[in-house]
């Protein structure tokens, strides 16, 4: 009696004192993975991500769906991340074999309508330059991403470098067009992506994303743009009728339409000198045409290609030339030196290729010395040589490290001590 007396008790006093309330909203089910939980919103937050996740979520908002690659450090991140997300969304992980097939999957994926994209590193990037090659001259979009460490050969797969700078653009047999990439932080190795994906879907190329180890598997805080605001570029496709339709088509921006296999187009697609409807030829005019149609399509357009940053070059006397991790390390040291009434900045190329020889004739026109640090034996100081040949041996100075280890703020502050 005395439990039956507590329970009516504890429902009076439960009981609400006003007529109605409205139902309560359903729980939101649990995400099942961060890019979930990010996308639960229209209204991006802030989170804490590893540059390799970046990319992988980059590739995702860009519409990517399809990856095909083979795990190497330091880029597997990206193809964990992918082999799990792309299922989800309707597209298709494969992994290969080796990066040749990966490489050529890309390729005949998108061929098939796909926005593809693939991951790597420096002895997975070698064996794909042939593939690379083939995209470029059947003008196929596809992105390739790769995250560089120290070698040669298997060299120090968890140490940074960055010596794929001129393979990038030198790698593949034959002269072709190139359109490289290169951010400097997680949150631009998110917004380079997208980039890459959009410029090889509008000029329909093969587009590599360099990163280096450390940009690949640092965290930093970012704020992932709502959705609304990401821009994303599809292919072309024909609007004539199929027995119009020219595979290679010729027009002033050097920008042609592209018809997917299964869609009724005919077309032909060869490694081999073509003409406009993908057929080989070995007529010299025809041949002549299609490689002016891969260079001027790069050269044609280089203010839409081409980015880079100005850092405190406004009154420089000194400028450092730099990119990716290294950048940031010229921008912590150019902080301490400007304290020190130095005036001192930096030149920063997110676009490598096609390298930005205007900008930076223009913006290295009033000052005396340049510092190039780089990961490497010297791959961008000769670029600068070129570009400076009025400037004697001694205003180019040289910055190098090929042991696995980062450039510092020390050392690049070091070095504009000793010319200042």
């Amino acid at each position: 009696m005395l439990k039956k007396d507590k329970t009516k008790k504890e429902k009076a006093v439960a009981k609400p004192k006003t007529k109605s309330v409205a139902p309560a909203e359903p729980l939101a089910s649990k995400p099942d993975s961060k890019l979930e939980e990010l996308q639960q919103t229209r209204e991006r937050k802030n989170v804490l991500m590893q540059g390799n996740e970046a990319v992988a979520y980059g590739a995702l908002d860009a519409g990517v769906n399809f990856f095909a690659g083979y795990p190497i450090t330091p880029s597997t991140e990206i193809a964990e991340i992918l082999s799990a997300e792309l299922p989800k969304r309707g597209g298709v992980f494969v992994q290969m074999e080796d990066e040749i097939a990966s490489i050529c999957a890309i390729t005949g994926a998108s061929l098939a309508g796909a926005k593809s994209l693939t991951a790597t590193s420096g002895p997975g990037f070698s064996l794909m330059q042939e593939g690379i090659g083939f995209a470029k001259i059947t003008e196929t979009p596809c992105v390739v991403v790769n995250v560089q460490r120290m070698g040669p050969s298997t060299g120090m797969p968890t140490s940074p470098a960055q010596a794929d700078i001129m393979q990038s653009r030198w790698g593949s047999h034959g002269d072709s067009p190139a359109i490289v990439l290169y951010p400097d932080s997680v949150k631009e190795s998110y917004e380079l992506t997208i980039r890459a994906v959009n410029l090889s879907e509008k000029y329909r190329t093969c587009v590599i994303l360099l990163l280096d180890e450390v940009l690949g598997h640092m965290r930093e805080a970012v704020q992932l743009p709502d959705m609304a605001n990401v821009r994303v570029i599809n292919r072309i496709k024909p609007t004539v009728p199929p027995r119009w339709y020219k595979h290679y088509d010729e027009n002033q921006k050097y920008l042609s339409p592209l018809a997917s296999y299964g869609e009724g187009y005919r077309f032909h697609v060869t490694g081999l000198t073509h003409d406009s409807h993908g057929f080989p030829t070995n007529k010299a005019n025809e041949a002549a045409d299609m490689m002016e149609r891969l260079r001027k399509k790069i050269v044609y357009n280089i203010r839409d290609l081409v980015q880079i940053e100005s850092h405190e070059m406004e009154d420089a006397k000194i400028a450092i030339f730099a990119a990716g991790i290294t950048a940031r390390a010229a921008k912590a040291a150019i902080a301490i030196a400007r304290k020190e009434g130095i005036k001192v900045g930096l030149l920063r190329p997110l676009t490598i290729w096609p390298f930005p020889d205007e900008a930076v004739r223009k913006m290295l026109r009033n000052v005396d010395t340049v510092i190039v640090p780089e990961l490497n034996q010297g791959q961008l100081i000769h670029e600068i040589e070129r570009l400076t040949k009025e400037k004697s041996d001694s205003s180019i100075i040289k910055l190098q490290r090929v042991n696995g280890q980062l450039i510092t703020p020390n050392d690049i502050l070091r070095k504009i001590k000793g010319v200042s």
